[in-house]
């Protein structure tokens, strides 16, 4: 009654399947050498290699731990390493605290991306005075433009100025402002020497007397051309020698 109880768990649809060691030869084999015909010949091989498993889930269980302990530090339960049996139960328990903390992280990671993406087009706003979300990648593509046109206008005058890549914007600047100091101190000493003095009240002179002398002298000149009904003012001097 005994034998039949068992021959009927081993025959059972929830039974394992059998599974043997190379090393004991095959089942064929076993039966020629243990022909009994009672249906229980692969029995003690089944039994081996289940408690081959039994003692691969006791490894395998504290492998589980460990990886635990590595991701749930804080997680102090006891770990049950001597207990007599492990079970399938206590290693799915320790799988779904490994889950369930990896999606917990991966959760908070999407919710501090979303915090920082928001925050960084707040501060972009603010920066470039964008009233609205819309205003966003327009006032991006303007910036990016005017950030091109002035690199190019950087890299130009660093090579008009023979300064290196490397100078900052202040640098060109003051080169720059120092050129202008320059072209206006030559144009300055270009006047004063055309108006032949050094003294600017001179200067100042010699226009207030130009103001006085030129309006009469061309409301002279353009009399003569009109008496003497010329149009050039260098054939004023001939036509007036031809009448004397």
């Amino acid at each position: 009654k005994v034998l039949s109880h068992i021959d009927s768990i081993l025959q059972s649809p929830r039974a394992p399947p059998s599974i043997f060691r190379p090393s004991k030869g095959s089942v064929q084999n076993y039966i020629k050498e243990n022909a009994q015909g009672c249906g229980f010949e692969h029995l003690p091989l089944t039994i081996e290699m289940w408690a081959d498993q039994l003692v691969a889930l006791k490894d395998l269980y504290r492998s589980l731990r460990k990886l635990s302990l590595e991701l749930l530090p804080w997680n102090t339960k006891d770990p049950q390493d001597n207990r007599e049996s492990i079970r399938v139960e206590d290693l799915q328990l320790i799988v779904d605290g490994i889950l369930e903390e990896l999606e917990h992280k991966e959760k908070n990671s999407q919710t501090q991306s979303l915090q920082a993406l928001s925050a960084m087009v707040s501060h972009f706003q603010k920066l470039f005075d964008v009233n609205s979300l819309n205003g966003v990648y327009p006032r991006m593509n303007e910036v990016y433009t005017k950030l091109g046109e002035m690199t190019n206008a950087m890299r130009n005058l660093h090579e008009l100025l023979e300064l290196d890549s490397s100078a900052p914007p202040t640098v060109v600047v003051d080169t720059v402002g120092k050129l202008c100091d320059i072209i206006n101190k030559n144009v300055t000493e270009q006047v004063q020497q055309l108006l032949g003095t050094q003294d600017i009240h001179s200067i100042i002179n010699k226009l207030e007397e130009h103001e006085c002398f030129f309006p009469p002298f061309q409301a002279l000149i353009q009399d003569l051309l009109c008496l003497l009904e010329i149009s050039n003012v260098d054939d004023i001097l001939p036509t007036v020698q031809n009448l004397k």
